[in-house]
């Protein structure tokens, strides 16, 4: 078999992304992992938001947040899904396909300096590891359409021999990591919910014991004096880890909330909002750290800082009241 694919009638000529990722958000993207994730579990016509508990354990790691990523235990409960390692001992294009041929779907950590949907930014350009999700593979015609990031594309040709069949001139090279996503039955919608209210409140107990802002902010002068040495570059690989892990977490918080209300809530609505607020709230510290490294010029972030730290009190305060201290009461 030359072509084989694990979800049928996709054409990355006129995908449409899921609404998780519309252009109008502050944060459309938040990290290759995540955002392949959503496309991919909306492909198999689940709502990906109902996996979107986990947000509220971010935390900040000293010296960037947490890379967040869908726990697979949850994927698991709610839809019926695995992401499982796979062995690669041989020639990767034929694991692919076998998997493929199998009904799942592989994730390949790759060097994105062979997908063509990052041109203008390291496209034959800058070498950048990167994840994406095979889905259709044609030997034959050296093609491969995958997801990545918020999108599904193709890529073909030189850039398939590079991906699927490295040179081996000097040797095996280092095989990729690579992982599947096995599909199985699902859960109810009606299920799903009553899951992820659960989930929730398990992640809710992983709180961070202190506010991850205030924690940044403790840290975020060496940051600030380390923007004032680097090249204006440094400043998107910072922001990256930062203020979009941060933003993008929250917004997808925020979206998870108004999916969980069923009807009025105060204490959901109140979270939802200051959510979101720290989603904006980041987008516009990431324009004051682009101008002040573009200007060399020190930025001031206290107030904005201690803004974020409040709505944060806020957004996890009014979950736990909800969810973890009515349910203890329970």
């Amino acid at each position: 078999m030359q072509i084989a694919c694990a979800i049928d009638g996709l054409d990355s000529a006129n995908y449409v992304r899921h609404a998780l990722h519309d252009p109008a958000r502050n944060w459309p993207e938040t990290n290759c992992y995540v955002d392949l994730l959503i496309e991919v579990l909306s492909q198999r016509g689940h709502d990906p938001r109902a996996a979107l508990a986990f947000t509220v354990a971010q935390d900040y790691e000293g010296d960037q947040f947490t890379f967040f990523k869908f726990p697979a235990a949850d994927l698991a409960r709610l839809y019926g899904v695995e992401i499982l390692e796979l062995a690669i001992f041989d020639e990767l294009e034929e694991h692919v396909r076998m998997q493929l041929a199998r009904g799942r779907l592989p994730m390949i950590e790759v060097d994105s300096w062979y997908l063509p949907d990052t041109r203008g930014i390291t496209y034959r350009h800058s070498h950048s590891k990167t994840t994406i999700g095979v889905n259709v593979l044609d030997s034959v015609n050296r093609r491969l359409d995958y997801f990545h990031n918020a999108g599904y594309f193709r890529l073909e040709g030189d850039d398939f021999d590079a991906l699927m069949r490295p040179a081996r001139d000097n040797g095996l090279p280092l095989f990729p990591y690579v992982e599947f996503i096995k599909f199985g039955p699902a859960p109810s919608v009606q299920a799903q919910m009553e899951i992820s209210r659960t989930l929730l409140a398990q992640h809710l107990r992983r709180r961070p014991s202190q506010n991850p802002f205030v924690a940044w902010g403790e840290m975020i002068g060496a940051d600030i004096a380390q923007l004032m040495r680097r090249p204006p570059e440094w400043f998107h690989t910072y922001a990256f880890s930062t203020l979009r892990q941060a933003g993008a977490n929250f917004e997808l918080l925020a979206s998870y909330l108004a999916w969980l209300q069923e009807g009025p809530d105060p204490a959901l609505e109140r979270a939802r909002l200051a959510a979101e607020a720290i989603a904006g709230g980041t987008k516009m510290m990431q324009f004051q750290f682009a101008r002040a490294s573009a200007r060399g010029k020190i930025p001031d972030v206290a107030d904005a800082i201690s803004q974020l730290a409040t709505d944060y009190d806020i957004a996890l305060d009014s979950l736990m009241n909800s969810f973890v201290a009515r349910g203890a009461a329970a």
